[in-house]
């Protein structure tokens, strides 16, 4: 689907076709987004904001533009509520700091999930250890689902935020945020939703699912590297100090204080990337001219094929059996390391990621040290799932 559209693919590796399979690490970029890119420089690029010039004020519609087409892609009730990061990982940092600085205490409790990335799992763990927060962990069931009686037992009267994500980088399970959602909201409890494996793939409305905060990045839905995207909902941002100072973030400093801007600009310290909102948007446009749901749907199709397929490889086991899951295979094959299953299918065109994907206490509790990810945008074909099925074969038959 589209691959015209999508310049590298033509690439040969190692002299192989390449089959570019690591989606859920980043997409690969329309040429539409590279020439939006090089267009914003060679035509729009000046500093955005309180510039009297055309080019600052060209530079600038084309960025606060870019914040009402997040607005408008997520269904996010103003475009205040959309705050400009450098990805997933400065989005969660963000609300962990403020977040933490106004509402939690000694004491205080995080709800998390064991299946989260890295990114949501280690400032809260800092918090823990610099401000005696914390911090309890949603289990799994053995499919990969999430055990919501295990999340029931968790929340208690010092809960303070859950955060969750909507996708698992490894497991491909889709949770059931919205009835997390609903649950927590019952006890007045605030849901922070990790949408850097859904947002690309599903159909996402903030105002729909409730959620108080998400947070994704533009590199894993067609757009560049440092570029990200917070919501929050205006009653948590506005009560939520800045994340950092500087420039922009300001309204007016004196000797003695300092009168912060108004929402978004409270949080976004210094000169954001101008060229990366703008080439965010024209991904998004991209994605539109498509259709979301008729991407989740491709994918969806390569998902069950390639699931069959894989399953039918002698002494392959895919971790992650859940009945709602995203374009994610992890795997592991018996007698082959996932590093040199990774190594060889390289060496044959293959690109696929090995390790434990930013997702270690996941993996201590599946029991494994790792394992090989096959995971799926909208230009991966059948063709590519056959040939990844048979490099499989070809290596395990090496490695053995």
């Amino acid at each position: 689907m589209h691959r015209e559209d999508f310049p590298i693919l033509e690439s040969r590796i190692n002299g192989h076709q390449l089959v570019y399979l690591d989606n859920a690490a980043t997409t690969q970029k329309p040429l539409s987004v590279i020439q939006k890119i090089s267009d914003c420089y060679l035509h729009h690029n000046a500093n955005v904001h309180r510039g009297v010039h055309f080019l600052s004020q060209d530079a600038t519609e084309l960025h606060e533009g870019a914040r009402r087409r997040v607005q408008r892609f997520i269904n996010a009730g103003s475009s205040d509520e959309i705050v400009f990061t450098r990805g997933t990982t400065e989005s969660i940092n963000l609300v962990a700091s403020s977040f933490s600085e106004a509402f939690l205490h000694a004491g205080d409790e995080v709800i998390v999930s064991v299946m989260e990335h890295h990114s949501n799992f280690v400032p809260w763990q800092l918090l823990r250890d610099r401000k005696g927060i914390r911090l309890r962990v949603i289990d799994i069931h053995e499919d990969g689902t999430l055990n919501l009686d295990s999340f029931r037992s968790l929340l208690s009267s010092r809960t303070r935020l859950v955060c969750l994500s909507h996708t698992s980088n490894v497991l491909g399970t889709v949770n059931s945020v919205g009835d997390i959602i609903a649950e927590a909201h019952s006890h007045d409890i605030p849901v922070l939703i990790d949408g850097a494996q859904s947002v690309p793939h599903l159909r996402v409305d903030v105002q729909a699912l409730d959620c108080d905060f998400l947070v994704f990045s533009g590199h894993k839905i067609y757009g560049p590297t440092g570029i990200g995207i917070l919501y929050g909902k205006r009653r948590w941002l506005e009560q939520m100090p800045p994340y950092q100072a500087g420039g922009e973030m300001i309204e007016k400093v004196t000797l003695e204080k300092t009168d912060f801007n108004v929402l978004p600009y409270k949080f976004e310290a210094g000169t954001p990337d101008f060229i990366g909102t703008v080439a965010l948007a024209e991904a998004l446009d991209y994605v539109d001219s498509i259709g979301i749901d008729t991407i989740a749907a491709h994918e969806q199709s390569l998902l069950d094929y390639a699931t069959s397929q894989l399953l039918a490889v002698p002494g392959l086991k895919i971790y992650g059996q859940a009945a709602h899951k995203a374009g994610v295979i992890s795997f592991l094959v018996d007698g082959c390391h996932p590093y040199d299953m990774g190594l060889l299918l390289d060496q044959l065109g293959i690109a696929v990621r090995t390790g434990h994907h930013c997702a270690d206490p996941l993996m201590q509790r599946l029991g494994i040290t790792g394992t090989v990810r096959a995971s799926f945008a909208l230009y991966n074909t059948r063709e590519e799932v056959d040939t990844l099925v048979k490099g499989i074969d070809r290596v395990a038959s090496m490695l053995r």
